[in-house]
């Protein structure tokens, strides 16, 4: 399957996994909506929707870069029509955009708890729901949340209930319109790292620490690759876990995803 002129819009496309899916299938052709809240440098983190972009045009890919807040209803919304009129079409959704801060509930602020919600629970919401009309016209269309598998288990809440809540919220949403968009042959599924990735926010969490436990963002970018390859009309309200989609191409080898090579990896916080 060939990904040429096939448009992809990813939430959170500036940095970490949402930049790395981008130039993954960037170098398969793709177009790429690259999107993040703002168009202009962070003071501590790398990337905009601008050097993004260009690192996908490097890549093989047509860029579209546009600044999207998913808090926003309007602004997901205005976002969502300026790429498909850009490109002619929406065909994939990559809903990776995420908030976290994990404290237990006596000392989490109130305003980041709503931070979580709004932006993980909400933003996925509002872009599939805008997206949605796009992708029913799409080619093999998909919608790939970065949540993971629901487990009830009370342990999975103790430390962190209010980020739980919004991650779960993501997940419930992928279940939901796997059901509600069979009928328009969309896949929606969901897609979560068996290891701790070496992103922006394990460094400010764990500090470089977590960085050498960490896995390479590429590994889930991969992953995601061969996800939007099934039949979306078969192959939806899946959690995919990066490890075991790459098995199933006969990847066992997963030490070049190291992001420091031989180094002890931690398994994710979701995860036995």
């Amino acid at each position: 399957m060939t990904f040429t002129n096939k448009t992809i819009f990813i939430t959170g496309a500036t940095r970490g996994i949402g930049r790395a899916i981008a130039l993954k299938m960037a170098s398969e052709g793709a177009n790429i909506v690259v999107t993040g809240k703002s168009d202009v440098p962070h003071p501590k983190l790398p990337g905009t929707i601008f050097t993004v972009s260009e690192e996908v045009e490097k890549a093989g890919g047509k860029a579209f870069p546009i600044k999207v807040d998913v808090r926003s209803e309007e602004s997901v919304k205005e976002g969502i029509e300026k790429a498909a009129d850009y490109f002619g079409g929406i065909d994939i959704l990559v809903n990776n955009a995420s908030a976290i801060l994990l404290m237990d509930t006596q000392i989490l602020p109130v305003k980041r708890y709503d931070l979580m919600q709004q932006v993980n629970a909400r933003g996925t919401f509002i872009c599939s729901k805008y997206a949605i009309p796009y992708l029913k016209k799409g080619r093999n269309p998909h919608i790939l949340t970065m949540s993971p598998p629901i487990n009830l288990d009370p342990k999975w809440f103790k430390n962190h209930v209010a980020y739980t809540i919004s991650k779960y919220g993501m997940s419930m949403t992928t279940l939901g319109l796997s059901e509600e968009l069979k009928e328009y042959k969309i896949a929606a599924n969901s897609l979560w790292p068996k290891t701790i990735i070496g992103t922006a926010a394990i460094s400010y969490l764990m500090g470089e620490q977590g960085l050498k436990m960490s896995r390479k963002p590429e590994i889930v970018a991969d992953a995601a690759f061969e996800i939007f390859k099934k039949d979306s009309s078969d192959a939806t309200g899946n959690f995919y876990l990066d490890e075991d989609v790459l098995r199933e191409t006969g990847i066992t080898d997963f030490s070049k995803y190291d992001f420091i090579s031989g180094a002890k990896i931690m398994p994710d916080l979701f995860l036995d």
